[in-house]
């Protein structure tokens, strides 16, 4: 039995090299590119395993659930960590971020989501990364939410390392993930004692035994279909243009945003301001008197294709997602997912 996706000849060292470059063209970046093998929250782990240790004094900034895993992460390498939380509803500042400096100056590690999809919200990290580079902490961004939804370029804003994941905005797989590498941050690595070394989770094994040799032989096997699976979803950003993308995604969300304004019915956008709002997706608040979870499940019940879902955690009694991202970063699939709330919602005020 044949299948085109079974008995494909081998990916090539080449090859694996090539859509490196191109995920280094889609970030605007001329530091190292690494594709790891697996989703996103590999490099996330092994990027903050490789710079942080006990002599680390991190600032990690809270958006959402996912600065709060990197918060346990850096205190797991025995970094000491200063948590700055932002009610989740809104977005971190310069000046929140300065004043953290100006009360802690040992800080030399900043970890900050750009966008929570889980949370709805983004963060301005190119006014950011300007506090960072002056204070000359280490910059570690997670951008696997917001790239293709948003500019993403770690050389401007002073990034050193840079995580993306192409299973949102991008349209594409969740097995590959990539991180883009300064070489501040390889120096931090390699005079880290606790970075993980020969091991899944290390970075360094891919910049000595992957980059430093020339990019000529792979650590392992690749994972061939999350492979060219990513390298079909370059194809197609290239072919439509990255501006055109972000700008769909842009145009679902504030359509979104709009849309439950005029729907009425109790549900309103979850981040109050347009600026800070995603556009990767779109939270939404329920009323008090709506479970959120019980609310979504009524919607897909109407219309199974909406990109719709509940918040994680304690956010499932509250909070709705809209995913309008990748294939779904279209008018359609907002018109539908508001259709079908609005149908739920009547159906709960009815009951």
């Amino acid at each position: 039995m044949t299948h085109p996706l079974l008995d494909l000849a081998p990916l090539s060292a080449a090859r694996f090299a090539e859509i490196e470059d191109r995920v280094a063209r889609l970030l605007d970046t001329r530091q190292d590119v690494v594709i790891m093998q697996g989703e996103a929250l590999l490099p996330l782990e092994g990027a903050i395993r490789g710079t942080a240790g006990p002599g680390t004094t991190a600032l990690n900034v809270v958006t959402g659930p996912y600065g709060q895993t990197f918060g346990n992460w850096l205190r797991d390498c025995g970094a000491t960590v200063i948590d700055l939380a932002v009610p989740f509803h809104t977005a971190a500042t310069a000046e929140q971020i300065e004043s953290a400096f100006a009360e802690h100056p040992e800080i030399d590690f900043v970890s900050l989501v750009h966008a929570e999809a889980a949370t709805g919200n983004t963060n301005p990290v190119a006014e950011i990364g300007e506090v960072v580079r002056r204070r000359g902490a280490l910059f570690y961004l997670d951008a696997v939410a917001s790239v293709g939804a948003e500019p993403v370029l770690p050389d401007a804003w002073g990034v050193d390392l840079c995580v993306i994941g192409a299973q949102k905005a991008m349209g594409g797989p969740a097995g590959v993930s990539a991180v883009s590498v300064s070489e501040r941050a390889w120096a931090r690595m390699a005079a880290n004692p606790r970075a993980p070394r020969r091991s899944y989770l290390s970075l360094l094994d891919w910049k000595e035994r992957w980059i430093d040799g020339g990019r000529k032989a792979l650590l392992h096997a690749p994972a061939q279909l999350e492979m060219l699976a990513l390298e079909a979803c370059l194809d197609r950003i290239e072919a439509d243009g990255l501006d055109a993308v972000m700008a769909r995604h842009r145009a679902a969300a504030e359509a979104t945003r709009a849309g439950v304004r005029a729907l009425g019915g109790g549900l309103e956008p979850y981040v109050h301001e347009d600026r800070e709002a995603a556009p990767v997706a779109t939270t939404l608040r329920t009323p008090a008197d709506v479970n959120a979870s019980d609310l979504v499940t009524r919607a897909l019940e109407l219309d199974p294709t909406a990109p719709l879902a509940a918040g994680g955690g304690t956010l499932a009694k509250e909070m709705i997602r809209v995913n309008h991202y990748g294939p779904d970063a279209t008018e359609d699939a907002v018109r539908a997912s508001l259709t079908a709330l609005g149908a739920a919602l009547a159906t709960v005020n009815g009951a």
